[in-house]
């Protein structure tokens, strides 16, 4: 699905700006008309005359009357001010190309995205400078369980964007009495961190499946968020992200909420199941399945040994099991808790 937000009243920094200058300012939280890009002309329909998304969100969770929806991208891109982003990574580029036919120049795109594109390795901000050269790119990302979110619990996320004018602005749409808004401009930090923390994620869920103790499973959190800083870092990402909402607090919530798609993975693994056969009864997609053999491209790259992370792909691209995956980290040597390359 790609989330919109169109005609939100956004006015430019500057006067007298040119025709098609970046519209950056808004005129107040969450002002305007909000629009949905939906594959599904069915979605759209529950959206519209009900209120409700009932295939990704139940029947109990109610959506503003103002969020209109539509299967039209022609229609969801005309006259946007923003485009944010909430497709599977493998969509993302085939939905951008079809959102340049209609969008107007310097109209920024903000991914929820936490994955990365195979074949390329990119990252979704690299995507869109690809294919919208010229449009501003960032991410929103952080601890959130969209249903805890659309039930009105308090959460936060952090919005990363290069230009940090742009991020403060943007940042006001986002932020109601529930749901606050930080800001960064470390894009690469943050868009690692969402990709990285899923991998781990089916890590703990296969240490759910065997039955570890919660001493365990800390450990395998702690060491995993040492895993992502030390890759996020050699990529140009600040260590300092990987401690923050990104980082730390999408770890925690996606390694120990039931709700988490990646810790089900890892459960299900550990049960006998195939990849194949869990992502088949799956109804959303499991970022961290396509993105483990990517973060092990990198790790090779930059010469990184990522212990936790090729256990997982090794259990999932390469025929090994759940109990080989742990006995493979505890048979790791550990060194200096934070210089030592190892588990």
């Amino acid at each position: 699905m790609a989330w919109q937000l169109r005609n939100a009243n956004l006015k430019s920094s500057s006067s007298g700006e040119a025709p098609g200058a970046p519209p950056w300012r808004p005129s107040a939280p969450g002002a305007g008309r909000r629009c949905s890009g939906c594959r599904s002309e069915e979605t759209a329909n529950d959206i519209n005359e009900k209120h409700r998304n009932s295939k990704y969100l139940g029947d109990e969770v109610q959506l503003s009357p103002s969020l209109q929806a539509t299967s039209d991208f022609s229609e969801a891109a005309d006259c946007a001010d923003v485009v944010v982003m909430g497709v599977p990574s493998h969509g993302f580029r085939g939905v951008l190309e079809q959102l340049a036919k209609e969008l107007r120049p310097w109209v920024p795109v903000v991914s929820l995205v936490k994955g990365l594109e195979q074949g390329t390795n990119y990252r979704m901000s690299e995507i869109v400078d690809e294919v919208l050269p010229g449009h501003p790119a960032g991410i929103l990302a952080g601890p959130n369980i969209a249903r805890e979110v659309a039930e009105g619990y308090a959460a936060a996320a952090v919005l990363a964007m290069p230009d940090q004018h742009l991020a403060a602005n943007l940042a006001n749409l986002f932020r109601t009495q529930r749901f606050r808004t930080y800001t960064t401009d470390d894009v690469v930090g943050v868009e690692m961190a969402g990709a990285l923390k899923n991998v781990y994620a089916i890590a703990v869920g296969m240490g759910y499946s065997l039955g570890i103790g919660e001493n365990t499973r800390a450990l395998v959190i702690a060491r995993a968020l040492r895993e992502m800083s030390r890759l996020g870092e050699a990529m140009g990402g600040h260590r300092d992200t990987f401690a923050g909402l990104a980082g730390m607090g999408d770890l925690i919530v996606t390694c120990t909420s039931q709700r988490s798609r990646n810790r089900h993975v890892g459960e299900q693994l550990g049960s006998g199941k195939t990849i194949d056969e869990i992502i088949e009864s799956m109804n959303q997609v499991a970022e961290g399945v396509k993105a483990a053999s990517v973060i092990m491209e990198f790790a090779e790259k930059y010469g990184l040994n990522m212990p936790i992370a090729r256990e997982v792909d090794g259990v999932i691209n390469h025929g090994a099991t759940v109990e080989d995956a742990y006995r493979g980290l505890a048979a790791e040597k550990p060194g200096h808790e934070v210089h030592g390359s190892g588990f």
